[in-house]
């Protein structure tokens, strides 16, 4: 039987609108009262992550920022990091002011940025339906490295960015890559997201890549968390979309992709479920779980 399940939360629990369906909410609870650890693994700061885990009541354990970060939700503690250098994320600021390419910042507490556009965009929309200590926390900076050569406490997890346009962002993508003791994310589709301004609905689409130190992954993360609750890499199923799932997916005892993942990505599942508009993960959880 399957003792962990790790489940990342954008493209895979989030439907396209950032919400978790009752149906997903549903089969983790199950889940749960089976005995199983449900942990979400997300790129997001630890608010933002530790919102949804309080609201599905899976809040023990999280992985943030792609694996910077394995939080203790009920000691409030953080487990386990590997934060990005701040003479990294510095050189990084650099690049992308000099090429003016949009950017932010994740502390562990919160997202800098310049403004609201693309992923931020995203979060802040999800922030007008939550009370004020469930938001995720987004601070607007005018000049972001000033900030943070200002700043004396070193917990950056990771800088993404973004931009509609492919020629622009390749450039930026070989400009970052040389860079030492990074990893960068690469990303082979466009992030598609969808926000509501009022009665109309608004799609987006944009490239984007995710910056963090050197070896961190989500896989990384649940090696050190198994190893501490004394379950092996096979009692582990790990349920993902993007790039940055792949290390937990190909690692983990059972491996599933969305069916909304980029093809190349699928190919590297155990198997593939609905996409996160039509529950896939209550499907495998249905599936590889509740059917035991």
């Amino acid at each position: 039987m399957y003792q962990l399940v790790a489940i990342d939360l954008d493209g895979t629990l989030l439907n396209s609108y950032g919400n978790v369906s009752s149906k997903n909410k549903t089969a983790i609870q199950k889940a749960m009262q089976k005995g199983v650890e449900i942990v979400l693994a997300s790129g997001r700061p630890i608010k933002s992550v530790e919102n949804l885990a309080n609201e599905l009541g899976a809040n023990h354990y999280m992985i943030c920022g792609n694996g910077a970060i394995t939080y203790d939700v009920q000691k409030q503690q953080i487990l386990y990091n590997r934060f990005l250098e701040k003479e990294k994320v510095l050189q990084i600021i650099k690049i992308c002011e000099q090429n003016s390419i949009f950017y932010n910042v994740y502390t562990k507490d919160t997202i800098l940025t310049k403004n609201l556009n693309y992923n931020v965009l995203v979060y802040h929309q999800e922030n007008a339906t939550k009370p004020e200590n469930k938001k995720t926390r987004i601070t607007i900076v005018e000049n972001i490295e000033e900030y943070v050569k200002n700043r004396e406490e070193e917990d950056y997890l990771k800088i993404t960015i973004c931009d509609k346009s492919k020629v622009i962002f390749g450039s930026i993508m070989r400009k970052l890559q040389t860079i030492p003791k990074v990893d960068i994310l690469e990303v082979e589709h466009m992030s598609r997201k969808k926000i509501q301004d009022g009665t109309e609905q608004i799609s987006m689409e944009y490239f984007y890549t995710e910056i963090t130190n050197d070896c961190v992954d989500k896989w990384q993360a649940i090696e050190d968390l198994i190893k501490k609750l004394n379950i092996k890499p096979e009692e582990v199923m790990a349920i993902g979309d993007n790039s940055n799932d792949i290390q937990m997916v190909k690692n983990a005892g059972l491996g599933i992709m969305m069916q909304n993942s980029a093809p190349y990505i699928k190919e590297l599942a155990d198997d593939v479920v609905a996409d996160n508009d039509h529950d896939g993960v209550a499907e495998a959880i249905e599936k590889y779980i509740l059917t035991e």
